[in-house]
């Protein structure tokens, strides 16, 4: 499997033959200005709040490359009406299709969209796909209900938020993959903004006295999972 990141929370990841893109904010972010967002390809794009960070692009990706949207209604019945024509709408559950399975978790947050409406629940994901489980928090502060995954799933990899203020700082993350046991972390949602800046080598010394691995890709880079 391969992994994308272009910043923030954006991130695309390659497996099973599928293309799939994560809550899409990339070009009102100054960070990702050299990504060239014409040339991303999507089979499905995954949705896990409705906040402009997370959304901005949807509508003009979703368009694009004709991707399948993955979201809580809310975010759907919103995205309809910027003229989205491909849907699956989840809520907290699961659901297999022909390339993995994704499951749709708590995640302790809130959801507004950018017209200020409602956006529903706030939610991660949890993929099974190509032989591998990756949880993806979405927007979340520490919550004991990520316990739960250590029951069910065997993670290979959780992609968590670790910039602190609106979610889950490095030392709660650190603690979240105690909760889940997953040793290998992707950090995202850290330094796009002040209040979320982070001192990268910090952070990775601090989960390497842990014993566990921290990878922060640079904006633009792929990285094999």
């Amino acid at each position: 499997m391969k992994f994308t990141y272009y910043g923030q929370s954006c991130f695309l990841l390659e497996g099973a033959g599928k293309k799939l893109l994560f809550d899409p904010f990339i070009t009102h972010n100054p960070l990702a200005k050299d990504v060239d967002v014409a040339a991303i390809e999507a089979d499905y794009i995954l949705v896990s709040h409705g906040h402009g960070d997370h959304v901005a692009d949807l509508a003009m990706l979703a368009k694009q490359t004709g991707a399948t949207v993955i979201a809580m209604p809310e975010v759907v019945t919103w995205a309809k009406k910027q003229g989205i024509e491909k849907f699956h709408e989840m809520n907290f559950g699961k659901f297999t299709f022909d390339w993995g399975t994704v499951r749709m978790v708590v995640a302790t947050h809130s959801s507004s969209l950018p017209d200020g409406g409602y956006g529903g629940n706030p939610a991660g994901f949890v993929l099974e796909i190509d032989g591998k489980q990756i949880y993806f928090a979405g927007d979340t502060g520490l919550t004991i209900e990520m316990k739960v995954l250590a029951d069910i799933y065997n993670l290979d990899y959780a992609i968590l938020p670790i910039g602190g203020n609106y979610t889950m700082d490095v030392d709660d993350a650190l603690i979240a993959t105690k909760y889940f046991d997953c040793d290998k972390v992707i950090g995202v949602h850290y330094n796009t903004f002040p209040v979320i800046e982070i001192d990268t080598k910090v952070a990775l010394d601090k989960f390497s006295r842990e014993n566990k691995t921290l990878l922060l890709p640079e904006i633009g880079e792929t990285i094999d999972l």
